[in-house]
């Protein structure tokens, strides 16, 4: 169950945090896969880690805000293998303000890497898996999305536009074999989370039910499923990974 023995995976973002462990994890359920960020010294550490552990990984640097460079890379993964099985979009930035403080060049900023980038990754990798008539797009976006979230108006618009383009493209692909799914992320540890006070810790942590904050393997494990032949009936949907943050 949830076997990705032989696909082929272009993971976004696998410097560190969600990005890294998902492409860790679908290296051990069997997957290729090509990890994907501007940080070379990063994902080269990160492939040389996965393949010493019996796992098949490669790497190549980019910015995925750069159109050409990310349609190009992920149509070299495509020839290169003779396939794309799995695209997974996870690369995202902040740059966090109140909207009458914003600029425009941090506005553009975010949305260029966590929408434009996606688009234009989406759009590169449709071809091959058309082609091949199967395909697993997953787009990670947040629930800042789903809610929105004072001082974030460009994230939440990136992350709210990422869930909208998911349905769209989900609608245009559905019978060519390929899924197209959104998973929305609460609170997860990781390093940038680790520097905020006890103080900021603790009020998140009281309104989540689950009273406790998520690891990256919880989306990776997320991923894992979407990724799987068992989600082939599941498409244009996102699944809420945040220990029941929404609800409360």
């Amino acid at each position: 169950m949830f076997n990705l023995f032989n696909k082929i995976a272009i993971v976004t973002g696998a410097s560190r945090g969600i990005g890294k462990v998902i492409a860790q994890v679908f290296a051990n359920a069997g997957a290729h896969v090509v990890c994907v960020a501007r940080s070379e010294d990063a994902i080269a550490s990160l492939t040389d880690e996965i393949n010493s552990n019996g796992g098949s990984a490669s790497y190549q640097s980019c910015d995925i805000s750069d159109g050409d460079s990310f349609s190009s890379l992920i149509s070299s993964v495509a020839k290169k293998n003779g396939r794309l099985d799995i695209l997974v979009n996870n690369a995202g930035v902040t740059q966090d303000n109140l909207l009458m403080r914003m600029k425009e060049n941090q506005w553009d900023s975010v949305l260029n890497i966590n929408l434009k980038g996606a688009f234009h990754g989406m759009k590169a990798a449709i071809r091959p898996m058309m082609k091949n008539r199967n395909g697993r797009i997953i787009n990670i976006t947040s629930i800042v999305g789903l809610t929105g979230n004072a001082g974030q108006a460009n994230y939440a618009a990136s992350k709210a536009g990422l869930i909208g383009l998911s349905k769209s493209v989900a609608k245009e692909v559905a019978t060519r074999g390929i899924t197209v799914n959104c998973i929305a992320p609460g609170w997860i540890g990781t390093d940038m989370t680790d520097e905020l006070s006890d103080d900021i810790k603790e009020q998140f942590l009281s309104r989540i039910p689950a009273n406790r904050m998520g690891s990256p393997e919880d989306i990776a494990h997320a991923a894992l499923f979407l990724a799987s032949d068992e989600a082939s009936y599941i498409t244009g949907q996102t699944i809420t990974v945040d220990g029941g943050r929404v609800i409360n």
